[in-house]
């Protein structure tokens, strides 16, 4: 038996609550490497007395582990257990003490795991639409053009010209409330937008005030309409909160510009020195944009501001949640405060973090309620792109991959194959149409919440940034027309995983052999 294998981790995706008396567990074991597992388990008041028993399921497998997973309904939430592993010639316990070949009950107080009590604030709630969710992401200067009397002339190129860092297109609010019926028509039923709010660039993410709508977008006029005629047709719309900088241009910063120390703004951004210059940039920065200064999220002043901003974006346009720009570079103890004060508000509003990397520390119910998938995105161009893995390789990382996290977090994960930061994903697998189909079948089939891409439907192509931000082309966007397979393939997509409710329920991942044709 492989001992280095096995872990257990109590209060973490290996134990966590799921309900105020069902408790998830899980063990990892080496691949193929044990027989059975069984836990045995009782209130940590009775263990040295009596205790129940009950076999773990094989439930995922990954290159290097098998994992047994069971969910324990209990009358007594002071929970004490240890787990019996059967290698097929021996049997082990495994407790706090690690491995051996008998275990002392009645000394078990010493060194068996412990889930002390379910407390039902630490219960991590499930945003419940998310579960029927299918979320179409907009970049908003690209999608549609929907206000022919505002003022053009700040657009730069034409419609559907191949795009640059600088390009202007025209696209707007009045726009996408538009095509919202389209939107549906596609099988969505929420919205994501990249910011709307106050910037001199085409992508908004360098944010001078949080309160307006930039005027190449519309009015906050316009942006309380979107939100209503969505939810009039039964969808969701999440905003995009870019907390972790601002623009160079925000009132504030100027002021910090101007005075120095002597601003009262002046920690609310890391400066070296006395103030800020921007010609030897001696101050943080998103990256390497020196027009893009880093907020000091450990100021209690910052939050205050930027909480707020969270907050009244839900109270006063009945936007549905916040998908959260470089995430993990702002402090926990930011996200913490933004989720008490976002959930005391509004507590089925989503909080998505934009976290490229495994963002456990951030999924543990006390920050976010999920993450944009971007590991899942690498597994499906490992195999349907790269060809770099094959379907066993895909079934173990996908499987590693949903043991990250708890069922309740895996059933929240905004799963994608691309987004306004990647290539086109039709571009990265060659612009096969097949392998794009059966690419779109997993993402909807896996357990999460699927988003596509403005213009998935019609299979826009593209490179990286700003190649994958191209305009909609409107001329091919026809559920009856050259991509209306795509269309089906989308709806019924949906379909199934309304009826079947995927994210629900007990799910495996594995790979069969298959000989098809294209």
């Amino acid at each position: 038996m492989n001992r280095h294998a096995m872990q257990h981790i109590v209060d973490s995706s290996y134990c966590f609550p799921v309900s105020e008396k069902e408790i998830v567990l899980r063990l990892r074991t080496a691949r193929d490497d044990i027989k059975a597992v069984q836990v045995i388990y009782e209130s940590k008041y009775l263990f040295g007395m009596q205790q129940q028993r009950a076999y773990m399921t094989k439930s995922h497998t990954s290159e290097l582990y098998d994992f047994y997973s069971i969910q324990l309904k209990l009358e007594d939430t002071r929970l004490a257990y240890v787990f019996l592993v059967d290698d097929g010639e021996k049997s082990y316990f495994f407790s706090e003490d690690g491995i051996s070949e008998s275990y002392d009950y009645t000394l078990g107080y010493y060194n068996f795991f412990q889930y002390p009590y379910i407390n039902k604030v630490d219960i991590m709630k499930r945003v419940d639409w998310m579960k029927d969710a299918v979320f179409y992401q907009i970049f908003v200067d690209r999608f549609c053009m929907g206000d022919t009397t505002k003022d053009t002339s700040y657009i730069n190129c034409n419609w559907g010209d191949i795009p640059n860092p600088k390009t202007f297109a025209g696209g707007d609010l009045k726009g996408i409330t538009s095509k919202l019926d389209y939107i549906r028509a596609t099988g969505c039923n929420a919205i994501y937008l990249t910011p709307v709010f106050q910037s001199i660039s085409n992508h908004k993410y360098d944010i001078s005030d949080y309160y307006r709508v930039d005027e190449h977008f519309g009015s906050n006029e316009d942006l309380k309409e979107l939100v209503e005629e969505a939810h009039k047709r039964g969808m969701k719309l999440v905003m995009d909160a870019v907390f972790n900088h601002c623009s160079d241009r925000m009132i504030q910063f100027q002021d910090v510009l101007e005075k120095g120390k002597d601003s009262p703004y002046f920690d609310w951004f890391f400066i070296d020195g006395e103030k800020p210059n921007q010609e030897t940039v001696n101050y943080e920065t998103f990256a390497a944009c020196d027009y893009m200064p880093k907020l000091n999220t450990s100021n209690p002043e910052v939050q205050k501001f930027l909480i707020d901003i969270g907050c009244y974006y839900l109270k006063e346009y009945g936007i549905d949640g916040w998908r959260l720009d470089v995430s993990d570079e702002v402090s926990h103890d930011f996200w913490r405060n933004f989720r008490k004060a976002v959930k005391g508000y509004k507590k089925d509003a989503v909080i998505i973090g934009e976290n490229w990397h495994d963002a456990y520390s951030n999924l543990r119910g006390d920050q976010y309620d999920s993450i944009m998938n971007y590991a899942f995105t690498k597994a499906c161009l490992d195999y349907f792109a790269s060809e770099c893995m094959d379907a066993q390789g895909l079934a173990w990382k996908l499987n590693d991959l949903l043991m990250r996290n708890s069922d309740t977090v895996n059933s929240m994960m905004l799963n994608l194959l691309d987004s306004h930061d990647t290539h086109r994903f039709y571009s990265e697998v060659g612009e096969n149409r097949f392998k794009m189909k059966a690419a779109l079948c997993l993402l909807y089939l896996f357990p999460g919440t699927p988003c596509i891409f403005y213009g998935t439907e019609i299979l826009i192509p593209g490179g990286y940034d700003p190649d994958c931000r191209r305009c909609m082309d409107w001329e091919k966007a026809n559920i009856y027309g050259e991509f209306s397979d795509i269309y089906e393939l989308l709806n019924r997509l949906s379909s199934i995983r309304k009826k079947y409710i995927i994210t629900e329920g007990t799910y495996r991942i594995y790979a069969c052999n298959y000989e098809g044709t294209e």
